[in-house]
């Protein structure tokens, strides 16, 4: 599974929308769109304050790993 996958996995699986996400990134519903869907990349920073969100280490949002521990 690659990390656009995991990340609309987690969104979706924690019911939060795309709009919502953008906006714990300083982004656009249409910003994190692109992200979801490999229009943009996912920058550093941006996943860290993803990690910390959600409280999944960036091992388990990138895929190199499928426990969810932290």
């Amino acid at each position: 599974m690659d990390y656009r996958t995991r990340l609309r996995n987690v969104r979706e699986d924690r019911d939060y929308t795309q709009a919502e996400i953008g906006k714990v990134l300083n982004k656009s519903q249409q910003g994190y769109n692109h992200i979801e869907a490999g229009r943009a990349e996912l920058k550093i920073d941006d996943l860290k304050l993803l990690c910390k969100f959600y409280n999944l280490s960036a091992d388990y949002m990138i895929g190199l790993t499928d426990t969810e521990k932290k």
